[in-house]
């Protein structure tokens, strides 16, 4: 470790000074986004449409041929568009372009040093810095402060994230340990149900599955509710860390009654194609990729291969968890730096304070309830309405029991010194998966690897651009924004110059393959906010979690590719 140290110093000052070598003198390829919405007429009579539940008007229409964002005048410019955007008439079609640009292969620069860091000195922190400054550099960004962090910080996402995973998340984890509401929740469970690290894990994969929402709430849910119980039963944090982060995402693309079809329709809309002419056509399409997500449907039996302690498809790092765990009752590896601090691992409860179950399990029905419930009636799951009650009824049924109000704002102040430095490495990795997709990293990969492949292998081939895509940005609702919109019309497109007989069930292998291509990307990303939650969360090292699932979730990946080679083959 010591010797990596420079190393990894030389790393860091040859990508400062390789991103101003790129800032100033590297090409900038511009590169036109066509967007395409579902357009309607509002009540005055003008073309509007909807982005993120908000009606917006249309401003007047240019002809395509005449726009200064077509590919072929950006591809004369010398200096950037003066339009940042235009909605032009193509045809028939109604479509908003946008100018992107990226740097060729420097693009991937910020990514690059940032996960190649991670691995070298296990310091997600630093690693996660040392990316945003070369994404900065490469930008021409050198208020790294003014220009940079702060307009990331003061975004809605960072602010969405400091107020769940800050005050809510980290208040609520303190207060259970202060009254002791986790640790009597881990020995009820212990009593009744977990007679040892087997059950333990059952429990976690049964909830994986039950809070099917995905991405960062089931995360949170499912890490937080097993963590007491699961180190009580002495199951490895590798394991668990595992098993919680392979029933978020994965678990949503499999039972997709959640928020996923909504955002993804608006995605893969293909100019021509009867069946996703309309939105409840392209919903209606998602629901029927649900049975070829291959990497999804093998990553949840993994994890439940896992919990009956078969390890065969598990690797290494995880057997050998699981053995120091059993044999010596060690969780973590040696030199291992867990995100989770000491403020929130046990209980803290005063002398006169008596622990109850039930301040555990109401607070967690209230969370459990509320996200389902505004998800049923709203459509979305309002995740801070669900975990600010949880902690305001969690401090009201402390002071009911008697606890004083001085401890329970005690309790309030070590959770979120609990969890300020997972914060911290949180809102980093928002920051360089913003600049990692300003400088163009997906872009270009999505250009670079995007020529003309026969039929059979482009599932393959999107799974593989989409993992590369959300393994360097960290998150696979991004990697939906980039590979969607580009990836469905080229399936088409090779549908009808190949003459498939199928094509709808090729259209359908190539979807799946993008969706579960980015989950594993995402799943697997040092950089990505559901592994380093899944690391808070179950108390793990985020690097010894991001090593050891790494081996389970490639078999899963590989499998997933050959299975989708095989469907292509045999039903189109």
């Amino acid at each position: 470790m010591i010797k990596s140290k420079p190393l990894a110093l030389l790393i860091f000052l040859f990508g400062v000074c390789t991103a101003i070598y790129v800032g100033q003198g590297a090409g900038v390829h511009w590169v036109e986004q066509q967007y395409s919405y579902d357009i309607h007429k509002s009540d005055s009579g003008q073309l509007s449409y909807y982005f993120k539940g908000e009606q917006r008007d249309i401003p007047d229409l240019v002809p395509y041929d005449s726009s200064p964002l077509r590919q072929s005048n950006l591809d004369e410019l010398q200096a950037a568009p003066k339009l940042s955007q235009q909605w032009v008439q193509k045809a028939e079609q109604v479509l908003l372009l946008k100018p992107a640009f990226h740097f060729g292969a420097w693009s991937l620069l910020p990514a690059v040093i940032t996960i190649v860091l991670c691995l070298m000195t296990r310091e997600p922190l630093t690693a996660l810095l040392a990316g945003v400054i070369v994404g900065a550099m490469m930008l021409g960004r050198y208020d790294l402060t003014d220009k940079v962090l702060v307009p990331n910080l003061a975004s809605e996402s960072a602010a969405a994230i400091l107020l769940l995973y800050l005050w809510l998340l980290g208040g609520l984890l303190g207060i259970w340990s202060k009254t002791g509401a986790a640790l009597a929740f881990a020995n009820f469970m212990t009593k009744h149900f977990v007679k040892g690290p087997r059950s333990a894990k059952l429990i976690a994969w049964l909830m994986g599955v039950l809070f099917f929402q995905g991405g960062t709430m089931s995360t949170v849910l499912v890490g937080t509710t097993v963590r007491p119980l699961a180190d009580k039963a002495k199951v490895s944090h590798e394991e668990m860390s595992y098993i919680v982060d392979s029933t978020a995402s994965p678990i949503a693309s499999v039972i997709t009654f959640n928020a996923w079809p909504a955002y993804v329709q608006a995605l893969i809309f293909v100019p021509g194609v009867s069946f996703l002419a309309t939105e409840a056509d392209r919903i209606s399409f998602f629901f029927s990729s649900v049975p070829f997500s291959f990497y999804g449907i093998l990553a949840v039996l993994g994890t439940l291969l896992l919990s009956l302690n078969i390890t065969h498809f598990s690797g290494e790092r995880i057997r050998a968890a699981h053995i120091r765990a059993a044999r010596t009752g060690q969780l973590d590896a040696e030199n291992a730096k867990p995100l989770s601090a000491k403020e929130l691992q046990g209980a803290d409860s005063p002398d006169y304070y008596t622990a109850n179950i039930w301040e555990f399990l109401l607070p967690l029905a209230s969370i459990i309830g509320i996200a389902i419930g505004t998800f049923y009636f709203l459509g979305s799951p309002k995740v801070n309405w669900a975990f600010a009650i949880a902690l305001v009824l969690a401090a009201f049924m402390a002071m009911a029991r008697g606890m004083a109000l001085e401890d329970i704002i005690e309790g309030f102040g070590n959770g979120l010194k609990g969890v300020v430095v997972a914060s911290v490495i949180l809102m980093l990795a928002i920051t360089i998966g913003s600049i990692s997709k300003e400088v163009g990293g997906g872009l270009y990969l999505t250009q670079l690897l995007g020529e003309q492949v026969q039929f059979w292998m482009l599932p393959c081939f999107l799974m593989v651009l989409t993992m590369l895509i959300a393994f360097s940005t960290g998150t696979s609702w991004g990697t939906y924004a980039i590979a969607f919109p580009l990836a469905m019309p080229l399936a088409w497109s090779i549908a009808e110059m190949q003459h498939l007989a199928d094509p709808y069930m090729f259209m359908t292998l190539c979807f799946a393959a993008v969706l579960n291509g980015s989950v594993y990307g995402d799943q697997c990303s040092p950089i990505s906010d559901t592994t380093i939650l899944s690391a808070m969360t179950t108390g793990c090292d985020l690097m010894d979690h991001v090593k050891s699932q790494l081996v389970p979730a490639t078999f899963a990946a590989i499998a997933a590719m050959l299975l989708w080679t095989g469907c292509a083959f045999v039903l189109v």
